[in-house]
């Protein structure tokens, strides 16, 4: 299989086929390295678009309390960036399109123009940077303008128009929309603020905005990509891969990417 190419691209050939963009994300390093990515390659072969892989952190701000325990866990098996490498090179050579989120300490002790250097050389599409605002972010858009990757930052419900503007202009490749109004179940009042605010961040000039609601079942997903460019799924999935026995954790897994593929099918938005 060849490796894969950017995850813009392949959200714009979910588009051309009528579908919804499934993004998946994983810890690396949980259960194990070789694990996740053998949950990656499960989720590529289910028919997931894009895989998000997070780096685990000690301070992880920004994720709730299951990926929080993954991440843990994977840190005290002492999960490197070099893993994280390692995990992107095998799943871009399986033909699935991979980013990662990390918070950005790791980055900067690596080196910012060595990471982006390493990153693209093993086939990785770009960076979500969730502690990395756009005013600090030069060093990091040069380093990925010169290496053809991904910046990716995000936008919350609480996002003024001027920041929104500010986010598009600086974004690479699709914004992030992240939205925490409601409970997972809550679904009409999240897909009110969700809908709102992806129609606010193209209004600002983004080309691509991708929402992360805490999504579980098909039929939010397909909700979601209806009206965004794709439909970000963690915690549903980091659960799965709890299950003491790897290979029923797997089976697991597959279940849920494969409801959760069959949810965005045909329902991508039409632009214009």
């Amino acid at each position: 299989m060849s490796r894969a190419g950017s995850s813009a691209a392949a959200i714009e050939a979910a588009h051309r086929r009528g579908d919804g963009a499934l993004i998946a994300y994983l810890p690396v390093g949980f259960p194990s390295v070789e694990t996740s990515i053998r949950a990656g390659k499960v989720l590529a072969d289910a028919g997931v678009d894009v895989v998000e892989l997070g780096f685990p952190y000690s301070d992880p701000g920004m994720d709730g309390p299951t990926i929080q325990r993954a991440t843990v866990a994977a840190l005290e098996h002492g999960t490197h960036l070099e893993d994280l490498l390692h995990a992107v090179d095998e799943l871009t050579a399986h033909g699935l399109s991979t980013v990662s989120m990390t918070y950005w300490n790791p980055i900067e002790w690596y080196g910012v123009e060595r990471f982006a250097h390493d990153f693209a050389a093993v086939g990785g599409s770009g960076l979500v940077t969730p502690d990395l605002p756009p005013e600090e972010g030069a060093q990091w858009e040069h380093a990925a303008s010169d290496n053809d990757l991904e910046a990716i930052y995000l936008v919350a419900p609480s996002s003024p128009e001027h920041r929104l503007r500010l986010i598009a202009e600086h974004s690479r490749g699709w914004v992030y929309a992240a939205s925490t109004m409601g409970v997972t179940g809550a679904r009409a009042r999240v897909d009110e603020h969700a809908r709102a605010l992806v129609e606010r961040t193209r209004a600002a000039g983004a080309e691509r905005v991708c929402v992360g609601l805490g999504v579980s079942t098909a039929d939010q997903a397909r909700d979601i990509a209806g009206f965004a460019d794709g439909v970000i799924v963690g915690s549903a999935l980091v659960k799965t891969l709890f299950e003491e026995d790897t290979d029923r954790a797997l089976r697991n897994l597959e279940d849920l990417a494969t409801a959760l593929v069959s949810g965005v099918r045909g329902a991508s938005w039409r632009r214009g």
